[in-house]
């Protein structure tokens, strides 16, 4: 006889490809969080100083008490913003480190527009809507323009965004320190002040603004975007393919500049917020760094809009506890800053974990 050999075949029982992934997106991140705090404990201890009381202190100042619970949904609302400003482009398979730059232009192109509307007398209402379509509209042409060298010139999207968010800073500072400039802003360079007409109030019962219910709408919208509809598939395949995609008809060039510029548009929506809810005017307050940590937002969450939410909340609970930190413990307000510094190198590490982890590959079995 002869003998019959069939192919390989998943042993009965073992996890599906399906069930893998979801286990590894969660156990790989919280473990690269784990790791993450013991080094840093180890960097602690180094410096004499308390892991315990360290980590103590950060729950209590993130979520120790109402006040602190709604201090760390304040600072997680930009964060839900630019995580997902790092997360859509992702997708198509673009790496852009712009978020940075088209939160701080969005947020100067809100108060800019907003000097004439407030000298005209223009309805609130009218007023907020511009602004908030003016800073999501510079922010989405801000980043669709690395899209477009990315696809029609063959330019590193990385560089180029990374290069465009610098430029942004520096066209804010020309007009803030320039022509825009409050002249009643003798120490810190700003725009003329929006007025309390323009300042978008907290969500009722709360102390925290509104750009937090807007990245929650976000964050659901676009993952319905993402993973229920045409576009998102074929934004998918072609992130998978790109010449399988070409192959198949699919507009690429235009997928790609609709998803930087779908993440620009959250980008600038962050800055209309910091504008219009907190600070009230531009000036160099906008750079507050969340375009970059947007960045490490989006990887914990492995890109996944709904996940961004609690990993921002998390991020905004370690910055919300860092003024804690600093009269607690002595230590520098840059401490935090370690923190992150260290998480975002072990989940680069922790990358390479996925579909390596033994335990978790399915068993083959062979026969004859």
């Amino acid at each position: 006889m002869t003998a019959v050999v069939t192919s390989p075949s998943i042993e009965r029982g073992g996890l599906s490809p399906r069930g893998i992934r979801m286990i590894e997106a969660v156990a790989i991140p919280v473990g690269a969080l784990l790791v993450s705090a013991a080094l840093f404990s180890v960097f602690l201890l180094l410096l004499g100083k308390s892991p315990v009381t360290f980590f103590t202190l950060i729950w209590t100042g993130g979520f120790g008490s109402a006040f602190s619970i709604q201090n760390t949904l304040q600072r997680a609302a930009p964060l839900i913003l630019t995580g997902l400003a790092f997360a859509i482009p992702a997708r198509i398979g673009l790496t852009l480190l712009g978020a940075e730059g088209a939160l701080v232009l969005g947020g100067f192109a809100s108060a800019a527009i907003a000097i004439p509307l407030v000298s005209g007398g223009w309805p609130s209402v009218i007023g907020l809507s511009i602004m908030a379509l003016a800073g999501m509209t510079v922010g989405g042409v801000w980043i669709g323009i690395a899209g477009w060298l990315r696809h029609y010139r063959g330019v590193n999207e990385t560089i180029s965004s990374l290069l465009l968010g610098y430029i942004a800073i520096a066209i804010m500072n020309f007009f803030v320190e320039g022509v825009l400039r409050d002249p009643a802003s003798a120490n810190k360079p700003s725009t003329m002040p929006i007025g309390d007409a323009y300042r978008i109030g907290p969500i009722p019962g709360t102390s925290v603004h509104w750009g937090l219910a807007a990245g929650l709408v976000l964050a659901v919208a676009l993952y319905i975007l993402m993973s229920r509809t045409t576009f998102g598939f074929a934004a998918r395949m072609t992130g998978g393919n790109v010449r399988a995609a070409q192959a198949q008809g699919l507009p690429v060039g235009l997928l790609v500049v609709a998803c930087c510029a779908i993440a620009g548009a959250c980008a600038g929506l962050a800055g209309f917020y910091e504008v219009a809810a907190i600070h009230g005017q531009a000036n160099a307050s906008l750079v507050a760094g969340y375009g970059f940590t947007g960045i490490l937002v989006a990887f914990l969450a492995r890109q996944n809009p709904l996940a961004i939410v609690p990993v921002a909340i998390l991020f905004g609970a370690l910055d919300a506890a860092g003024g804690l930190v600093q009269r607690r413990m002595g230590m520098p307000d840059a401490t935090v800053l370690v923190l992150q510094g260290i998480i975002f190198v072990v989940l680069l590490v922790s990358e390479t974990f996925y579909g390596r982890i033994p335990f978790l590959q399915p068993k083959r079995e062979g026969g004859r």
